[in-house]
Order: C-alpha cells, then sequence, then structure tokens
C-alpha cells in the first residue's frame, strides 16, 4: 500500500534503477517432489504456497526499509539451502531496490514479475468513479511504478499472462502504483497436469486518502477485474491458487462485492472447520477468521487433480519461523495434489 505521495522523478528513481528479478528455468532442471500411494486409487504430492507482502516501498514512502529486505532475501535463501523454503512465493509491494534484491538474493530459480509501470489495462471501466479524483492524494492520472507483484517457484513456469487494472478502478495513493492480477502457469515434475498460480494487490482503504466510497468503488472494479482475467486465463483442466493481499479485512461492504464475482474455495474458510481435517498453526480468533487479514488464498481443483489444503501457518510474524521483517506476516499453505492412479504420472512441461 503506498501511503504518502511523492516527487515523481523521487519515486521513479527508488526502484527503476534496479533490474526485475526475473529468472526462467528450462524443463527438466526441476528435482521432483516426494510422491505417495496412500491407497490402490490415487497418487498424492505437496505443495507449499507462501504469499508475503514484504513493504517494500522506497523512500519517501517508506525509509529504513533496506536492512529487514535484506534479511528477507538472506532468510529465504538460507531456508532454500536447507530444503525448507516454501515451493512458491507470491509476493507483493517489490517496488523499491532492495525489494528488488530481496526477491532476487532469495534464489529461486524461476521469478516473474506483475504489470510493469507502462502496461496497459485491457478491457476496464472508463466510467468515472464517486467523488472527485485530487491530485494531492495520489490520483495524478499517470503511474510512477509497476505492480510490485512476483511469482518466485522452485519448478518451471510454463507461461506468464497478467493484467493491469484499469485508471478508472483505483482511487487515492494507490493509483500511483500500476496495480494489477498475474497468473505463472507452473509445472510440477510427476504431476499429470500443471498449477495455475494467481497473485494480486488490492486496492488500500484508509492508508490509500481518497473518500470511503471512492475506494470503496476502486475495490469492487478491481475484483470484477481480477475475476475477469481468472475467468479468460485459466484452463479449467488445472488446478488453481489464487492469492495475494486483497485488503478485505474487517470490511464486510469489501467481502460482499469480492464473492459476488468468484466461488473460488477460501482456504481460511475451509480449515477453520474441523472436519476438513486441516492443520492449523494460527492463533485465529473469532467464526471469521478471515476477516481478520489482508492476505488470504483461495483454490479450485482440476478435471484430473485436485487440491486441498493440509496445514496453515504464519512466516517471519516474531516466532520460530524467524522475526517480524514487513508490516505483514506471511500466509504459507501446504497443499495436498492429488489425481487418480490410473492416470500415472506426468512430464514437467
Amino acid at each position: 500500500m503506498l501511503r504518502r505521495a511523492a516527487p515523481a522523478s523521487v519515486l521513479l528513481l527508488a526502484g527503476c534503477a534496479t533490474p526485475l528479478p526475473e529468472r526462467a528455468m528450462r524443463c527438466g532442471e526441476a528435482r521432483p517432489p516426494a510422491f505417495a500411494a496412500p491407497d490402490r486409487e490415487r497418487i498424492t504430492t505437496t505443495l507449499s504456497v507462501l504469499t508475503y507482502n514484504i513493504e517494500g516501498l522506497g523512500w519517501p514512502a517508506r525509509s529504513g526499509r533496506a536492512a529487514a529486505l535484506h534479511k528477507i532475501g538472506e532468510r529465504l535463501a538460507a531456508m532454500r539451502q536447507a530444503g525448507r523454503a516454501p515451493d512458491i512465493i507470491l509476493f507483493q509491494e517489490m517496488f523499491s531496490g532492495a525489494a528488488k534484491q530481496a526477491v532476487a538474493a532469495a534464489g529461486y530459480p524461476a521469478v516473474v514479475t506483475g504489470p510493469r509501470r507502462t502496461t496497459r489495462a485491457q478491457g476496464a471501466t472508463r466510467d468515472a468513479l464517486p467523488g472527485h479524483s485530487n491530485i494531492r492524494r495520489g490520483e495524478i492520472g499517470l503511474h510512477l511504478t509497476g505492480s510490485g507483484l512476483a511469482i518466485a517457484s522452485r519448478y518451471p513456469i510454463r507461461m506468464v499472462d497478467m493484467h493491469a487494472y484499469g485508471r478508472r478502478s483505483c482511487a487515492g495513493i494507490d493509483c500511483l502504483a500500476n496495480k494489477g492480477v498475474m497468473l505463472a502457469r507452473i509445472a510440477i515434475p510427476g504431476v499429470p497436469m500443471p498449477i495455475d498460480i494467481y497473485d494480486t494487490h488490492m486496492n488500500s482503504r484508509g492508508a490509500s486518502r481518497a473518500p470511503a466510497p471512492r475506494h470503496l468503488a476502486a475495490h469492487d472494479r478491481q475484483s470484477l477485474e481480477a475475476s475477469a482475467f481468472v475467468d479468460r486465463s485459466h484452463n479449467d483442466a488445472y488446478p488453481l491458487i489464487f492469492g495475494g493481499d486483497f485488503n478485505m479485512r474487517h470490511s464486510e461492504e469489501r467481502w460482499e462485492n469480492f464473492s459476488r464475482y468468484q466461488s473460488l474455495n477460501l482456504v481460511h474458510r475451509v480449515c477453520a472447520d474441523p472436519a476438513a481435517r486441516c492443520d492449523v498453526r494460527l492463533s485465529w480468533d473469532g467464526d471469521e477468521p478471515w476477516m481478520d487479514t489482508q492476505d488470504l488464498q483461495f483454490y479450485w481443483p482440476g478435471d484430473t487433480v485436485s487440491v486441498r489444503p493440509l496445514r496453515v501457518e504464519a512466516m517471519f510474524d516474531g516466532g520460530e519461523s524467524g522475526p517480524e521483517l514487513s508490516d505483514h506476516d506471511g500466509f504459507l499453505v501446504t497443499y495436498e495434489l492429488s489425481w487418480p492412479r490410473r492416470i500415472g504420472m506426468g512430464r514437467a512441461c
């Protein structure tokens, strides 16, 4: 979430001089995961997905973040060397040079990034938002930075697609970033079908400095655009995982709008049900724990490969997983992928 407007020259220099941490991985380079056959009917494996807003804003929106960002990259790299790192990471707020360096330093062999500063929105509404635009809160009609999105994977990424939210689909300071949603289609050696992984960062509330009717309408438009992008880009034969910073904490209105456009399974809701046999390693208060966080993951099975959450936990929350290094904790979900044994094992690409 961008929190303070700044001169264009300052924000453009804050992160643009550092190259994006994109990295390609050839098919056949990935080591397959462990597989199991719990019965005569199915084959299973696991996939761990972390969504993490790394608070990678540059000065003057943020200052003094370089050391913490360096530790994020350093700790993720150490976890990778020890074989304990998430299989896939969905990053948000990768704006500053230090944030891009942190993502690169994590050492994942496949990294792709979301909409850039100049990526054009396709199919977005041109209708005006409620109220009036205000240059003092960043609604200046142009983007000063890209989306800040990146997906890092230990497995090959077969395809990338993205959508930038429309210029009439943002409110306040958030309009300085070209926020959007992105897809990385990932091939896991041995799994018969690729997995479609989506990442997004949606319009903030109070931090946007926009009036409530304006930022609510912007979020509603982004929810519609994200849903339309998923419908357009997703192959229904493949499993789907959708994570990111959805900026819906404590907002019934945002949840109601978002839910009108999609019917994906929400990990928090599924794991809150004891019948789901999901290992919850988080402190959840109340009957609706998804209302207490911005960081969420959704999922949907494919025609052949099913997916369900096995375990949910926090990372970099001040506990055993490491110190707090951002204004967000990482949200880690371990999924079980399973398919009929008669299908056999798939090829990576």
